[in-house]
C-alpha cells in the first residue's frame, strides 16, 4: 500500500498485520537519539575540544554514508582520549534527557506484556543508566575503557563481541526473541539511524523515529513529529 499520514507526522507505510500492542512480546530500542535526546558520544568530545569533529563522523554514520559503523566508532572513541570520567556523569546530568512519549510507550508496553530491549551502538555508562531510568529489562551497549579515572580511547571487549554495530544488533534481537520463545513477527523495532535498518528489518513491525530519510523510507511506521508514544496510535 502506498504510504499514509494517518494523523501529522505519523505516517504508515504498511499497516502490520498485527495492529493489537499485546500481539506484540518484544520491543526493542535504539538509545542515542531515540530513547534520548542526544547522541552521547558528541557530548562526550564536547570536554576534548571536539565535538564538532566527532559529530560530524557520528552524523555520516547515522546517515549510512559511513558504512564501516565499527570503524567510525573506534575513529570516535579514540578522540575521547583523556576525557575525565566525570565528564560522563556530567552529560548523564546536564544533557541527556529522555525523549517525548518514552516513559509512556514503555508503560504501555509493560502493561500489554512485553520484555524491552535497549540495544545501543553507544556506551554501557548511559545505557545501564536510561534502562533503569525506563524500568526496562534488557540492555546491550559498547564498554569504554577507563585507567586512572580517563577514558583511554580504546573499547572492551565484552562475552558477546566486540562493538554493538548494527548487525550485532540484529544479532541481539535474534537472539533475545530465541531464548523467549518469541517469533520474529512478535518482535517491533525502533530506532532512527542506518544501524538500527538490520534490526528493524528482522522484526515484525519497524518503527522510525525522528530518523535519517533512508531509515524512514524503509520503515513501516515513520514518527516524524511528537513523542515515541505516537506508536498507540497505530498499535490499540
Amino acid at each position: 500500500m502506498p504510504s499514509t499520514e494517518i494523523s501529522p507526522g505519523l505516517v504508515v507505510q504498511r499497516l502490520p498485520v498485527a495492529q493489537r500492542l499485546s500481539d506484540y512480546k518484544l520491543i526493542a530500542f535504539d538509545m542515542d537519539s531515540t530513547l534520548i535526546n542526544i547522541e552521547c558520544i558528541d557530548e562526550i568530545a564536547d570536554a576534548a575540544g571536539r565535538k564538532a569533529e566527532v559529530a560530524a563522523i557520528t552524523e555520516a554514520a547515522m546517515q549510512g554514508v559511513i558504512t564501516d559503523f565499527k570503524d567510525s566508532l573506534r575513529q570516535r572513541v579514540a578522540m575521547l582520549r583523556g576525557v575525565p570520567v566525570e565528564h560522563l556523569e556530567a552529560v548523564f546530568q546536564e544533557r541527556l534527557r529522555l525523549n517525548p512519549g518514552a516513559l509512556e510507550l514503555m508503560a504501555a508496553a509493560r502493561a500489554a506484556g512485553l520484555k524491552t530491549l535497549l540495544v545501543s551502538g553507544g556506551f554501557t555508562f548511559f545505557a545501564e543508566r536510561v534502562k533503569g531510568l525506563l524500568g526496562m529489562d534488557f540492555a546491550r551497549a559498547n564498554q569504554l575503557e577507563v585507567a586512572d579515572g580517563l577514558l583511554t580511547g580504546k573499547l572492551i571487549d565484552q562475552c558477546w563481541g566486540d562493538i554493538c554495530d548494527g548487525q550485532e544488533k540484529r544479532r541481539t534481537l535474534l537472539e533475545m526473541a530465541s531464548l523467549l520463545g518469541i517469533a520474529l513477527h512478535q518482535a517491533i523495532a525502533v530506532g532512527d539511524g542506518a544501524n538500527d535498518l538490520p534490526m528493524m528489518g528482522a522484526a515484525g513491525l519497524s518503527v522510525a523515529y525522528h530518523a535519517k530519510p533512508s531509515v524512514r523510507a524503509q520503515a513501516q511506521v515513520a514518527i516524524n513529529q511528537g513523542g515515541l508514544d505516537r506508536l498507540l496510535e497505530v498499535l490499540r
